[in-house]
């Protein structure tokens, strides 16, 4: 059973990560490689402000929203002034700076030596401590985040990120500003990731820099491509399958080494077959190029 209130923990951190991302991927059109940067800066902005100047959770969290919020606008404002391949790139440099902060600031960080012993939520003087009580945080914060996004979504703010994606010429014709439009999408997505990773943080009680590099930056990329982007339905579909496809490997007896290799290998060829049969991804109708 705690087994199963794991993989649903997990499914509901990563649904909250994908659903920020579908914001810039999906609805934007643009291809980013740092979401896990905001992850990261998330996890450990909760967790410094939690440990080393006392917030409860609930403060923790909004606090690390506007931190995060802000880091993302300081990165998003002059990347967006680039479009395809270069911004894919700014966005790659940006999750290789912030990574090499994390590892090596070891006076704020800990560095490889990671930060143990992060406390438990505290909501109201109750501490959740058990799994069932956890996912219930977990799930309540996604119902919330999934619930703004979805109107974010069906907003004119959405049907104009999704004419900017589709013809960003026309729509800039009609009085639309790219730089603006996607700076608030990439803005809203990093915020977004920042809750998952002070989730994360709170719950696994260890992070280290290892938890958000570039391979979960593509990881979360992977996620949303499989599950399909620019609707309420292919994140959802992309987290689970993502998540549950290398537990399947658990009950075929593989040593851990030999599961670890498989699962990369595993992830690949589904990337391959989607690409082939469907491109736009299991449940898309917006297909990334």
């Amino acid at each position: 059973m705690n087994y199963i209130l794991h993989l649903l923990i997990m499914i509901g951190i990563y649904m909250i990560l994908s659903y920020g991302l579908n914001l810039v991927v999906g609805f934007g059109g643009l291809l980013s490689l740092c979401h896990a940067v905001f992850y990261g800066i998330g996890a450990y902005a909760c967790t410094l402000l939690m440990m080393k100047c006392g917030l409860p959770f609930l403060p923790a969290i909004l606090l690390t929203i506007l931190i995060t919020g802000i880091c993302a606008l300081i990165v998003g404002f002059p990347a967006l002034r680039f479009r395809g391949d270069s911004f894919v790139i700014v966005t790659l440099g940006f999750q290789m700076i912030v990574f090499t902060v994390l590892y090596n600031w070891v006076d704020l960080t800990r560095g490889p030596y990671g930060i143990p012993g992060i406390p438990r939520p505290v909501i109201a003087g109750y501490e959740f401590t058990t799994l069932p009580e956890y996912l219930i945080i977990v799930w309540t914060f996604l119902i919330l985040i999934a619930v703004v996004l979805f109107i974010i979504y069906k907003s004119p703010f959405g049907l104009a990120l999704k004419a900017l994606r589709d013809n960003e010429m026309a729509a800039e014709g009609l009085g639309k500003s790219p730089v603006h439009l996607f700076l608030y999408a990439f803005v809203i997505s990093g915020m977004t990731a920042s809750v998952a990773g002070g989730l994360y943080a709170t719950y696994v009680t260890y992070i280290d820099p290892t938890s958000f590099t570039l391979d979960e930056s593509i990881f979360l990329l992977t996620v949303l491509l499989v599950g399909g982007t620019g609707n309420r339905i292919g994140p959802f579909v992309g987290t689970v399958f993502m998540i549950l496809l290398p537990e399947a490997l658990r009950f075929l007896g593989m040593p851990d080494a030999v599961a670890a290799n498989a699962r990369q290998m595993i992830y690949g060829l589904t990337l391959i077959l989607l690409m082939f049969f469907r491109p736009q991804g299991i449940a898309g109708k917006y297909m990334v190029r």
